[in-house]
């Protein structure tokens, strides 16, 4: 599953070059405002944060909700206390869109994420362009010499990497790119189960000074109280805000410890 997301994005991002090529869109990144400082706004504080997902769909789940406008779903996670709004923009499985991404960054004040599977520099200049802050990278779909590349240009043109992570051993690879953003994905990306013990599992060996992310399997205030007590700096949902009233869960989330 994880190859064909990878090699459906791609040859998405190739049909995009052909209509805007990577000088047009490089030139479209460096002029953009800068990106916001991510690593800033989402280090420890003494409340935990949460990275709030615009999500239409998923593999293992079909579809969630239709989102009409993301702007608006963004403007409420926002104003409901969420420190860093996630847009999913793979099109096939997830039913997202660069233009979703650019619909969010014109709405909302915070860091954004562009969450998809990214192979190459140019759909990196295409996040800038769009005005994400955050890059997803997730070491599952990359060797380690495009890892350490990707993340390199990331920082290059001022935005954070995101470095997505699902056990010790690509928890290890993420430390040795110097990721100072990184997840643990509680999804098996085999079976696409979830265990919400993996991220306090593996959260100890991540060291101080690095975000600690906590995703997937979340529900419930309590989990999101669980991952905070397993050392989670901050949690993704998307899930259980899309398909449910985002306003009252999130409000939930950040009063459940």
């Amino acid at each position: 599953m994880l190859e064909e997301l990878y090699a459906g994005s791609i040859a998405d991002a190739q049909s995009r070059q052909e209509q805007n090529s990577l000088a047009k869109v490089e030139k479209l990144a460096l002029s953009a405002a800068p990106a916001l400082d991510a690593l800033q706004i989402l280090a420890p504080a003494d409340q935990v944060k949460i990275l709030a997902e615009v999500k239409r769909a998923s593999p293992s789940r079909g579809d969630l909700s239709e989102i009409p406008d993301p702007a608006v779903l963004a403007d409420i996670y926002a104003s409901n206390g969420a420190s860093a709004i996630s847009v999913l923009t793979e099109e096939r499985k997830f039913k997202g869109s660069l233009d979703d991404l650019r619909a969010v960054r014109a709405k909302v004040s915070v860091p954004v994420l562009r969450k998809d599977f990214i192979a190459n520099e140019y759909q990196i200049l295409e996040a800038r362009a769009a005005g994400a802050d955050i890059v997803l990278l997730i070491v599952a779909g990359l060797k380690q010499k495009d890892l350490l590349r990707l993340k390199h240009f990331t920082q290059e043109l001022g935005m954070t990497a995101f470095i997505e992570t699902h056990d010790a051993g690509e928890l290890d690879r993420a430390l040795e790119a110097e990721g100072l953003m990184v997840g643990v994905n509680a999804r098996d990306l085999s079976t696409f189960e979830t265990d919400r013990n993996l991220f306090g599992k593996l959260s100890h060996l991540i060291p101080q000074g690095v975000i600690k992310v906590a995703e997937s399997a979340v529900r419930t205030a309590e989990d999101v109280a669980h991952y905070r007590t397993s050392g989670a700096d901050v949690v993704l949902v998307g899930e259980a805000l899309v398909i449910n009233d985002p306003a009252k869960m999130l409000r939930s989330f950040l009063s459940s410890y």
